[in-house]
């Protein structure tokens, strides 16, 4: 084993747990507003409206897609003194702070084609970093149930960006009464966070060294990437439960402010307690858990979700003290959604190391970086044109009752529907500890 080389099989400590996991509070703290608060505020701007801001934005993550396929299959193949993942990292943090700038604060008359043109540079961006990121994790560990300490703590560090990116824009908000100057303030917090996480990564973190194996022909790797039975489900369950988390998340603030009826900052207070209550949920339902399989813990989690949210569809105005409670019981289970998920990725690339194919966690991220963003894309792309079609207007305060009935489903019916279908969708899912630890068995003796 090399210089600056780490065993994937050694487990980590708190000091390295915790340097990795940083860099998740500044990209999750440029996320939020991508998916929260940019489609409202550029949907109110003259000229552009709700239904252009979904085909933008649905078309920039079209774009995404194939600059994920591209970032992680050239990462697997980059080789140099710096890594194969580092690279990426730091010549990705600059064009997404380029981006993110750009996005963020639109000149006066900015329309869709300006939209179009920073959501595609900052989503480059995004995609340097993020997933190389994520897969230097899933190659910091080979064991089970450490990958699942991995990626709670990136998960961890993901839920208190996201209320940074609540608290920031709300209180600049609020000094200023510009709504431009909240969105602004995330890049200079994005400024100063995001090289100081990336710099603890890199001083702290080692890549682990990953026995290299000849490059598979295109039709070879994608015969085994069609026989990964794990990944197939895996890929397609995540698709869908990133759907369901996307719709109300991008309907949070129409939710509020004509369901409920309720001001920005109430609004604000709501985000606040459902990530607070991620944050507190997660260790407790990582305890409840240990002794699960992965996939019958996540189902708990979708269940438990599924069955709270129901009750938002029976909301609106004067009900803002039970939305509370209902933010509270449905954000206990957020991190545990979003951590034994990429927890079980990197299980499935065992799957295809077993079989030949190993070297290509990058391309597998790739893979899950594509579902993530048409979960996404699915999302702003289903529910914006479908909430224009019903009459809804983001200009304006009042809203018709057709228009309030199709908020109140795609808000808080339709996640919870495509939830239960995810739950059967996994419920039998193969890939178990004894499995993998089969995998391993058979790797190690090649």
């Amino acid at each position: 084993m090399g210089p600056g080389k780490q065993r994937a099989d050694a487990p980590l400590g708190w000091r390295q747990l915790l340097a990795y996991g940083a860099l998740g509070l500044p990209l999750t703290a440029m996320l939020l507003p991508l998916v929260v608060f940019l489609p409202p505020y550029y949907a109110a701007l003259p000229g552009v409206g709700a239904a252009a801001v979904g085909a933008v934005l649905f078309g920039a993550r079209i774009w995404d897609v194939v600059t994920d396929l591209g970032v992680g299959w050239l990462s697997d193949r980059w080789r140099g003194r710096y890594g194969r993942r580092r690279p990426f990292i730091v010549v990705g943090a600059p064009v997404l702070l380029i981006g993110t700038w750009l996005l963020f604060a639109p000149p006066q008359g900015a329309g869709w084609p300006y939209l179009l043109a920073t959501a595609l540079m900052a989503y480059l961006g995004w995609t340097l970093v993020s997933l190389p990121y994520q897969t230097w994790g899933a190659e910091l560990s080979n064991d089970y149930d450490e990958r699942s300490r991995v990626t709670a703590a990136r998960e961890g560090f993901a839920v208190l960006g996201t209320m940074v990116a609540i608290l920031l824009p709300t209180l600049v908000q609020r000094q200023t009464g510009s709504e431009a100057m909240g969105l602004q303030a995330i890049f200079w917090f994005l400024l100063v966070a995001l090289p100081l996480a990336m710099m603890a990564l890199l001083r702290t973190v080692r890549e682990p060294q990953v026995a290299q194996q000849a490059a598979l022909r295109p039709r070879e790797g994608l015969a085994l990437l069609g026989a990964n039975q794990p990944f197939r489900r895996l890929v397609l369950a995540y698709l869908a439960n990133g759907a369901a988390n996307g719709f109300p998340a991008t309907l949070f603030i129409f939710f509020n402010l004509h369901v409920l009826e309720v001001s920005r900052d109430m609004a604000g207070l709501a985000l606040v307690i459902y990530f607070l209550s991620a944050v507190i949920g997660l260790p407790l339902w990582m305890r409840l858990g240990r002794h699960l399989p992965k996939h019958r813990l996540w189902c708990a989690s979708m269940l438990w979700a599924a069955a709270v949210f129901a009750f938002a569809s029976q909301l609106g105005p004067g009900d803002f003290g039970a939305y509370l409670l209902i933010c509270v019981l449905a954000g206990s289970c957020l991190g545990i959604d979003q951590a034994v998920p990429a927890s079980m990725q990197a299980d499935v690339i065992d799957e295809d190391t077993a079989a030949g194919g190993g070297g290509r966690a990058g391309l597998y991220f790739g893979l899950w970086g594509m579902a993530t963003k048409l979960a996404f894309a699915l999302a702003v792309g289903v529910t914006y044109p479908l909430l224009e079609w019903a009459g809804f207007d983001a200009s304006r305060d009042g809203q018709g009752e057709a228009a309030l009935s199709m908020l109140i489903v795609l808000y808080a019916l339709l996640p919870v529907v495509v939830k239960l279908c995810v739950v059967a969708m996994v419920w039998r899912y193969p890939l178990d500890r004894a499995r993998h630890a089969a995998l391993r068995e058979r790797i190690s003796a090649r």
